[in-house]
């Protein structure tokens, strides 16, 4: 019998359950329309507010307030630690509803807020706190997004979906360096160029919380953007997806499956690999214009060339993550991904030629940020219920966030112009996380077979549950792993 596992299932559901293709298709779209470029832009300005601290020290901002490299290293590395200590957020989308109406809300207006009081900052003391505050906001949004996407899209519709989302961040590093330079390379006479680069960027943020909160749906049936009718076609959507209505999959989550996902192999794996991954992801918008800097070019030119790697990396996030979906072959993609990145940092590692350096600059963006655009999707593909998808992202941010509290601290200034140790370091993570990616699909493989062995023994007994039992999405007959 031909056709997708998913397919196959189908053919066992009640007419009431069925959708006329077009209509699905219509419905989708106009989630594509509103929701995507809301959850892509808001986090295309929080990716801003949390990196322009490279744009402002460039600007002079330690010289102004008479602090050193290690006190700059601090303020990168303060991030990480709020932000690993509130990864349990993640799970407010689902938890506390009205969810994302207000817990988006709140986020963003806080970071805003935080990101724009920089600007006011007389110390490195200061500088610290409203990292610490920006950070915790941050914490509760980013990461919960792609699980708050789960529940809009089907499984093969979720990683085009989170690689448009993530896409943001190369987006906005794309842009971010001639952004600064234009807004610091003025001399007001009032106010110091990188105060007003903290303020220019931390505003439209506070500005963007009204946007979130008259806009962020909590779940596709509920959106007052879809016509009476198109919720009704959500709603089955989402019937077909897990057994029940969008909405009703908000609430209190379910503490057994918590725990059985928290023995299973495959929600610790993806944790690791994102660590892996962001100890290189961390590092690199923060220090690349210096990196390029000690290639030889200006600051000026460093800001200017350090958008075409990122661009790169933004179109290719979006193009693997839409393969992904349509082969259902992540974990490929990954492992081809990383072994790209780590031959980029091997190339500035061990490269003289500022060319190879540039080219190297290249592979590392286009392999590092794009892996992650694919591991988060890859998580929650292969988790069964949203209560274990909810703790599956948990687990992977709060492991996988301790990474950059190694990767900002890989590049001290006395390792100019090389970064032999920085470079070694973030080379020898994408291998190892090409390694890892190879031993999950490994084991997805075997754990597909198994479950092929079983929906043979249910349909030789003919006990084949229905749709309406068990949706496509949860553990039950006809899942299987997106490999």
């Amino acid at each position: 019998m031909g056709g997708s596992y998913e397919e196959k299932a189908l053919g066992l559901a009640n007419a009431e359950l069925y959708i006329d293709p077009a209509v699905e298709k219509r419905v989708r779209n106009k989630i594509d329309r509103v929701l995507v470029p809301l959850v892509m832009g808001l986090y295309l300005v929080a990716f801003l507010d949390r990196s322009n601290i490279g744009n402002a020290e460039t600007a002079g901002m330690s010289r102004d307030l008479g602090f050193d490299d290690p006190h700059y290293q601090w303020l990168l590395t303060i991030f990480y630690i709020p932000y690993i200590v509130f990864e349990w957020a993640a799970l407010m989308w689902k938890a506390v509803p009205p969810t994302a109406v207000v817990w988006a809300t709140c986020c963003v207006l806080v970071w805003g807020l935080a990101s724009t009081l920089q600007a006011a900052a007389f110390n490195w003391s200061g500088l610290m706190a409203c990292r610490f505050f920006l950070a915790m906001a941050e914490a509760g949004y980013g990461p919960g997004v792609p699980y708050l996407l789960s529940f809009f899209y089907k499984r093969h519709e979720l990683g085009f979906r989170c690689g448009i989302f993530l896409s943001a961040a190369p987006l906005a590093t794309t842009f971010a360096g001639a952004l600064a330079y234009g807004i610091t390379s003025g001399h007001p006479a009032h106010i110091a160029n990188w105060r007003l680069l903290f303020i220019v960027e931390g505003v439209p943020s506070v500005l963007l919380a009204l946007v979130a909160y008259y806009r962020m749906p909590d779940s596709a049936d509920t959106a007052s953007f879809l016509t009476e009718e198109e919720r009704r076609v959500a709603k089955i959507r989402a019937i077909q997806q897990t057994g029940s209505e969008g909405a009703k999959r908000i609430g209190r989550p379910n503490f057994k499956d918590v725990f059985m996902s928290l023995k299973d192999i495959k929600t610790w794996i993806p944790p690791l690999m994102y660590f892996s991954c962001n100890v290189s992801f961390s590092s690199l918008p923060v220090f690349l214009p210096t990196i390029l800097q000690n290639m030889g070019f200006t600051a000026i030119n460093a800001q200017g060339l350090s958008a075409p790697p990122y661009f790169l990396s933004f179109m290719v996030c979006i193009l693997t993550t839409w393969i992904a979906d349509k082969t259902r072959q992540r974990g490929l993609m990954i492992i081809g991904l990383s072994l790209v990145a780590g031959v980029g940092y091997i190339l500035l590692l061990a490269c003289k030629s500022v060319a190879v350096r540039y080219f190297g600059v290249f592979l590392a963006a286009a392999g590092v940020f794009p892996a992650i655009s694919n591991i988060l999707p890859w998580t929650i593909n292969n988790q069964g219920t949203d209560s274990k998808r909810g703790a599956g992202i948990a687990l992977l941010n709060i492991i996988g966030q301790c990474g950059p509290l190694l990767g900002t601290r890989m590049f001290p200034a006395h390792d100019a112009p090389y970064y032999i140790m920085g470079m070694g370091v973030c080379a020898a993570f994408m291998f190892f996380n090409a390694l890892l990616a190879l031993v999950l699909r490994t084991y997805l493989v075997w754990e597909n077979r198994k479950f092929e062995k079983n929906d043979e023994a249910a349909r030789q007994a003919g006990t084949e549950p229905t749709m309406g039992s068990v949706g496509l999405e949860n553990e039950g007959y006809g899942f299987r792993n997106f490999l």
